[in-house]
């Protein structure tokens, strides 16, 4: 019966982090520093609010939007944190994680023919939806520019079938940002385009040269803001995320998510207005932690004589395998299991402008991280 599947489907493949992280994760005492996940718990504070609201059964139903007290949380939270004024009755929408959110995004916003403009290397969770909409992506290789997705590289893509562009920043797999200057460039220009832009902010919470700074501060009324919960609260498997958008907009996309998902978990949702209001500051000592490993990371890669771009934000270095190597990422990654235990994931897995780097995560202890780059360093003296 596979005959009868949607070809679209047919044709796109599982990420291809997870099907690194599942090839290898089978192998006993492995050193992973491949998946994105915050090594932190989730706040004490935070958990017993979701152990109140199971004892107190709210276990029904919400409103499609979410619950109206959390999309008041959410919003309060955008202003204090980033400026941004959202009405919590009609421009906020909680989804099951930032992943829902960019889905159902671009199923409002995408039709057959129409093109989206993406930074390469990029995560690689957008580039399916868009195909499955029939509509194309457009990578803009950032690899020479320090992996900067600034309005100069984005203007020679531009066409009369561009649809959207997506700003992710920090960015996954690099863990770069981009200044209030280049995001303001990016906004006076798109200011008279037809286009919408989309914004990914999950690792907003985790920046480190400076404060983080929207797109949507200077063109929210083109702007499609996706944040949540999984890397600022450590909330990954709580499926917390948060769709920030004019009504204009969202009066659409709710549409979608109802059909998709009726509404987000009552528990988490409950969960979540304790994440957003008491723990509105929870994220600062993980990211105290986080910055004390990426100087640790750093200086280390640096000694291997490897080249990197520091990251200013999430938790990922993405590092360039020396070209004497002579192996691509996938089996450069593979081998460095094979050889050493240690997990890192191949740069092809984001795109084809992700092709001889591999991303490390540095969201692990500090011993974990010694004994992988000690595994990295014993891999590239044996190559070489």
């Amino acid at each position: 019966m596979e005959h009868l599947i949607n070809q679209r489907v047919k044709d796109i493949e599982i990420s291809g982090i997870r099907k690194f992280f599942n090839m290898v994760s089978h192998i006993e005492d492995l050193i992973s520093l491949t998946i994105g996940q915050p090594d932190f718990p989730t706040p004490e504070h935070v958990k017993q609010a979701g152990i109140q609201a199971i004892e107190e059964n709210y276990t029904s139903y919400t409103h499609n939007a979410g619950m109206l007290e959390l999309r008041k949380a959410a919003c309060t939270f955008m202003e204090k944190k980033y400026g941004l004024h959202y009405q919590p009755d009609t421009e906020v929408i909680v989804t099951m994680g930032a992943s829902e959110a960019i889905d159902i995004a671009f199923r409002t916003i995408l039709t057959e023919g129409t093109e989206v403009i993406l930074p390469g290397p990029i995560y690689p969770g957008y580039e399916p939806i868009i195909r499955m909409m029939g509509a194309t992506p457009i990578h803009v290789d950032v690899t020479e520019n320090n992996f900067r997705f600034t309005l100069e590289m984005i203007k020679p893509h531009i066409t009369e079938k561009t649809r959207c562009i997506v700003l992710p920043y920090p960015s996954n797999p690099t863990g770069v940002s981009l200044s209030e200057d280049e995001l303001r460039e990016i906004a006076d220009f798109c200011k008279n385009q037809d286009f919408f832009i989309l914004a990914d902010e999950i690792y907003s919470e985790l920046t480190y040269e400076q404060p983080h700074r929207s797109i949507a501060s200077y063109l929210k009324e083109k702007t499609i803001v996706i944040n949540g919960l999984s890397k600022s609260h450590s909330m990954t498997g709580w499926r917390i995320g948060l769709l920030f958008a004019p009504e204009t907009l969202t009066k659409h996309i709710l549409k979608v998510h109802q059909y998709n998902v009726s509404c987000a978990n009552s528990i988490a949702q409950k969960a979540a207005i304790e994440a957003l209001t008491a723990g509105m500051n929870d994220a600062l000592p993980m990211k105290m932690e986080y910055e004390k490993r990426r100087e640790y990371v750093f200086d280390r890669l640096n000694a291997m004589g490897l080249s990197v771009v520091k990251p200013d934000g999430a938790f990922y270095f993405f590092v360039r395998i020396p070209k004497t190597v002579g192996l691509n990422s996938f089996d450069f990654a593979l081998n460095l299991v094979k050889e050493e235990k240690v997990a890192v994931v191949p740069g092809s897995a984001f795109s084809e402008y992700g092709e001889g780097y591999f991303r490390l995560s540095f969201a692990c202890s500090m011993e974990t991280l010694e004994k992988g780059l000690n595994g990295v360093e014993n891999y590239l003296k044996k190559l070489n």
